[in-house]
């Protein structure tokens, strides 16, 4: 027997790498198996040039568990370790067998991974003692036994062991008892070596028996040895990517569309990446893409390899050239992961343009489920929006879809302003929006639906990227003043006549949470409604772009500012002005007399004091002024209860508050009730 110390500087290497390299314990399973790949691919590397003349028959990997005793066993075939070898690749965990073998077999070995060292001592997270059963593939060699408790102390003694290879028995822990679970270990096997290039075996195939399930003389081998994105594109039939989506996302969606990688230079990569069918929550649908090195898993957490609009697609990546850390869990940012990201970007976007260029047809049928990730990336990658500006869409209202050129050619002669800017309306609700919509459809213009969860970010980036040119919702606004021809024409409605009948309505609207109410009086002509209410377009963006951008919550604490638009060439309307004047006409009288009394004085006291400095004012002066606003305030104060009086009682302004209200379906609760009630007593 053979006792000795790990060569480390450390007192205990073990509590390090429990710290430090690994930060799940489940990850030892994958290093297990791993390492056991190596060790098999070493063999047939050896075989392919000679170096092994022997058999190389099954070179399967077996997993075995025993409850009873506690342990764990891995099992390979591959090329196995002399004394001098464990001395030098265990014991001296500086090492690594894999960097020796490279220099010597560096053209041939692509296919292996890992360090064995470092990668074997994360067996130690999960076990009171390791034992490794070695028998080198070298003529002559003696089986050897290795053993050590997790100390620095270890032992080497010979053994029996009549076939090369290496079995790795791990003594469980009692605080990992869940290793020693067969529903457990399938998990892992699952998660991280459903692809490793070796069969990997685990227990036997059943079958149904004598009414019951009986292990059968196969073995169970859980993995897939050559999965699709290691085959030629050439060799593959569209099923066949499905079929593997279905292996990789069982209970998914049919993808749109996927993207087969594969380059050689100046990196090596392969995998597929599948466009989903989107389900609105991109949260939901992030980190499905897996990372593969040589066909063993490493994470789902792609970010800073996949731009992180792709991070949306699902699939898989397989690169043997980006940069782990020895657990093979984190990335390191180096020059090829971003000479990888640009790749992708392009293959994605290239793949994008070739299908709508193939199939326009088929594309804009795609394009609910697309857009999301084709704006996703044109909002956060200046390089992708150029590629994708040529095959990003517009769609409107009635469902056609455009490319931007084409939306710019078919709105620029009837939708540009006097100031020669060009607008395009858009609406997020064909349903809620419709008389809007048909208000601007009527004056011969064009509306875009824009009801994606990215298109309010979307409107903010393209009025930067386009010249000359806005957005502007179709209910932001009478559609006359989103698109302004011309001067803007009089009111039919002017002077005291505006004011009375603004402060009839405006004494009506309703008290809503974070909501407030401007009237204004215009002229849209008799067959247009009414009473229009409209939502400030700016203060309306700045709220929505709060839900996306932090810093600006403040506006999202801002009420929701409303305008309640009177048609001044309404018959309803002018009814119910001519109404407030005759009803009001008395009471008004001596109110408006004091009010162009006073009104006179104060422009009076103002010409007197013109030219005067603030402190050659006397005080009296002062008073003077200050008295006559005070009066003007409460006359005017007057003025419009008595114009709320009279409002309360007429029907027809609350029906028309209402019936704008519930245009915008604003109308709920006892205020819905109400109007019912009173619609049925109009119609009497």
């Amino acid at each position: 027997m053979q006792k000795g110390n790990i060569g480390v500087t450390t007192e205990n290497i073990f509590p390090v790498i429990k710290k430090f390299l690994y930060s799940d314990h489940e990850i030892f399973l994958r290093e297990m198996i791993s390492n056991a790949v190596d060790a098999t691919q070493k063999l047939k590397t050896l075989a392919q040039k000679g170096d092994f003349k022997g058999e190389l028959g099954d070179l399967t990997i077996h997993v075995s568990f025993d409850p009873e005793a506690k342990t764990l066993t891995i099992s390979d075939r591959g090329i196995g370790m002399t004394a001098e070898e464990i001395d030098k690749y265990i014991n001296q965990i500086a090492f690594s067998g894999v960097t020796d073998f490279l220099d010597k077999y560096k053209d041939e070995a692509n296919a292996i991974i890992g360090h064995f060292g470092l990668g074997f001592y994360s067996s130690f997270m999960v076990s009171d003692q390791v034992e490794i059963v070695t028998k080198s593939y070298q003529e002559g060699a003696k089986a050897i036994r290795w053993s050590c408790d997790g100390s620095p102390s270890f032992t080497i003694d010979d053994a029996e062991k009549a076939d090369r290879g290496s079995d790795i028995i791990l003594h469980i822990s009692d605080d990992c008892k869940e290793f020693l679970e067969k529903a457990r270990i399938e998990q892992l096997l699952n998660k991280y070596c459903k692809f490793m290039p070796v069969p990997v075996a685990f227990g036997k195939k059943t079958e149904w028996k004598d009414g019951k399930q009986v292990d059968t003389d196969q073995d169970n081998i859980i993995n897939n040895v050559e999965p699709l994105w290691t085959k030629a594109p050439s060799s593959l039939k569209d099923e066949d990517y499905k079929n593997f989506y279905r292996t990789l996302y069982p209970m998914q969606d049919e993808p749109l569309f996927w993207i087969h990688l594969n380059v050689d230079f100046p990196f090596h990569l392969t995998g597929i990446l599948y466009f989903p069918r989107t389900h609105s929550n991109i949260d939901l649908q992030r980190n499905k893409i897996q990372l593969y090195c040589n066909q063993v898993f490493v994470t789902d957490q792609v970010e800073g390899i996949v731009p992180d609009f792709l991070t949306l697609l699902h699939g898989v990546i397989d690169s043997p050239d980006i940069p782990l850390n020895v657990s093979r869990s984190y990335l390191q940012s180096d020059a090829n992961v971003k000479k990888i990201s640009t790749y992708i970007t392009k293959k994605v976007s290239d793949r994008l343009q070739q299908t709508f260029k193939d199939d326009r047809k088929d594309f804009e049928d795609k394009w609910n489920d697309l857009k999301i990730f084709i704006n996703y990336g044109m909002l956060t990658q200046d390089d992708f929006y150029e590629r994708a500006k040529e095959f990003a869409l517009f769609k409107d209202v009635d469902g056609k879809c455009f490319t931007f050129e084409e939306y710019k050619t078919l709105i620029k002669d009837n939708q540009t302003d006097k100031n020669g800017e060009l607008v395009y309306l858009y609406a997020t609700n064909k349903d809620d929006q419709y008389s809007y919509i048909k208000s601007a459809q009527d004056k011969g213009y064009s509306v875009l639906l824009l009801d994606g969860q990215l298109d309010v970010p979307m409107v903010s980036m393209l009025e930067n990227k386009f010249e000359k040119s806005h957005f502007a919702r179709v209910d932001a606004d009478i559609i006359d003043r989103l698109i302004v021809k011309d001067d803007k024409k009089e009111s039919a409605i002017t002077g005291d006549d505006r004011d009375n009948l603004s402060e009839v309505f405006r004494s009506q609207m309703p008290q809503m949470d974070k909501a407030q109410f401007n009237v204004d009086v215009e002229s849209l002509g008799e067959n247009a409604q009414p009473v229009v209410i409209t939502e400030s377009e700016y203060m309306r963006r700045m709220k929505e772009m709060s839900h996306f951008q932090p810093g600006m919550s403040f506006y999202g604490q801002m009420p929701d500012t409303y305008t309640i638009v009177l048609n001044a060439d309404h018959k309803l309307v002018k009814e119910v002005l001519d109404d407030t004047n005759k009803t009001t006409a008395e009471a008004l009288k001596p109110v408006v007399s004091e009010l162009k009394g006073l009104s006179a004085r104060l422009a009076a006291l103002h010409q007197s004091q013109n030219g005067k400095k603030p402190e050659d004012l006397t005080q009296e002066e002062k008073d003077d002024v200050q008295n006559t606003q005070k009066a003007i305030s409460e006359q005017h104060t007057k003025k419009n209860q008595i114009l709320g009086d009279y409002a309360k009682g007429n029907n027809i302004v609350h029906q028309l508050i209402d019936l704008a209200l519930l245009q915008n379906g604003m109308l709920k609760g006892e205020a819905l009730d109400k109007f019912l009630k009173r619609s049925v007593d109009m119609i009497k």
